[in-house]
């Protein structure tokens, strides 16, 4: 298969602002919409949508929601079938979703890449739990752009990159095919090697484990990890030198010796792989040794605050992030927590008190806009809310939170028309 050099986005946008003409193709998932949505986009802007690419095919459009993978693994058919076509001769131009976007001028260019998230915006766009997204920042899968008070910004690619990677990892799909799929798809883009990266270290965290008659071993290292007396699970028999891939790490009991000399913090990354697993009973008791041996530690006030929520103690949940704040008056996730907590209980005062605070150390912060205006919402204070969910539509245009705010504010204009004109 002959390699093409792909066509510069500059090119392209330096043609007519409309798609008059274009056959538009779109492949992978798309960040800002649905397919259906660009479909309606590329008829309003006079071209014409298809499913698949053919040789009647101008542009194709790739999303930058992860990869355009295939669930095998394999580059996308549609990008694999443009290729193809190119080294023929037919004139198929190739562009990322934000220069599609800058094209209709529905977007600056690289607006979608400019963007930072908090790990709570990512949870509602990526559907990924927020639990998944501190795990992964703490294996180095994805970085923070930036920290404002302890609170990480991250790029929405490189999130959704390790998304889209470790659901075909687990789906069976094997390392050496993903990575061959990221070289070739290294033709078209120039970002390859942050996935590349990240599918090492994916693969690496795939446990291997051997059991004997007393349990399971990490064979890298001949050690035993450690359990909290949670309920047995069944686990198939295996020869001595049969393993198995698993996420549940099977353990000798609390008071062993070698669990005495752990250190606060190898009981609180304890703590954190158990929350990851949703062991949430392990992770309350490994949290709470952790912060016996360092009371100081917000973090694990924080972290034990989630898993005590999770075991349906909100009322333990509360006092745990407020002992988070009392360590570090600035600690604005557990402000923002607190915040949420105070209105599930029915205290919508306490609640907005939370936010307040949250927004007094950080102005800037999406989340506590976005909650403190659907507060101020709920309490029938709509017009204080107002600026609140405008200030959220700065940091963020994709996700289900800006659909949120974008509506409430139409509600919003259209109850004021109404009583203009009643």
């Amino acid at each position: 298969m002959a390699e093409i050099e792909e066509e510069q986005p500059d090119q392209l946008l330096q043609g007519s602002p409309t798609l008059q003409s274009e056959r538009v193709v779109f492949t992978g998932t798309l960040a800002s919409m649905t397919h259906q949505r660009a479909w309606e986009f590329v008829e309003i802007h006079g071209g014409q949508a298809a499913q698949h690419v053919s040789r009647q095919t101008t542009l194709l459009v790739v999303g930058e929601e992860g990869w355009p993978l295939e669930a095998d693994g394999s580059p996308s058919v549609n990008l694999t079938q443009a290729q193809e076509l190119i080294a023929e001769g037919v004139p198929i131009q190739i562009i990322k979703e934000s220069d599609w976007l800058a094209l209709i001028e529905l977007r600056d260019p690289g607006a979608i890449g400019g963007q930072l998230f908090t790990p709570a915006m990512l949870t509602e766009m990526l559907n990924v739990p927020v639990t998944t997204i501190r795990r992964w920042e703490r294996q180095g899968l994805i970085k923070p752009v930036r920290k404002i008070f302890r609170l990480p910004y991250f790029s929405f690619q490189e999130v959704a990159s390790v998304r889209r990677l470790s659901a075909l990892l687990e789906s069976g799909v094997n390392p050496r095919e993903l990575e061959n799929s990221l070289q070739h798809l290294g033709k078209f883009f120039n970002e390859v090697d942050t996935p590349l990266s990240q599918l090492t270290l994916l693969s690496q965290d795939s446990q291997v484990l051997l059991k004997d008659d007393r349990g399971l071993i990490d064979p890298r290292h001949g050690q035993r990890v450690f359990d909290f007396g949670m309920e047995e699970t069944a686990v198939p028999e295996l020869a001595d030198e049969e393993s198995f891939a698993g996420t549940i790490e099977f353990t000798e009991h609390l008071k062993s010796s070698e669990s005495e000399d752990r250190s606060s913090d190898e009981w609180f990354h304890e703590g954190c792989r158990f929350l990851d697993a949703g062991e949430a009973k392990a992770a309350i008791e490994a949290f709470r040794l952790a912060l016996l041996g360092q009371p100081d530690m917000p973090e694990g006030h924080l972290h034990l605050a989630e898993a005590l929520y999770l075991r349906g103690n909100t009322e333990g949940a509360l006092e745990r992030y407020y002992a988070a704040v009392e360590w570090d008056h600035d600690y604005i996730e557990a402000w923002t927590q607190l915040g949420c907590l105070h209105n599930e209980l029915g205290d919508a005062e306490a609640a907005l008190h939370a936010f307040e605070i949250a927004l007094q150390v950080h102005p800037d912060f999406p989340d506590a806009h976005l909650h403190i205006a659907e507060v101020l919402n709920q309490m029938n204070r709509v017009e204080e809310a107002v600026p609140h969910w405008k200030v959220y539509l700065d940091f963020d245009e994709l996700g289900p939170w800006a659909e949120l705010a974008r509506q409430r504010l139409q509600e919003y204009d259209d109850d004021q028309v109404e009583l203009q004109f009643p």
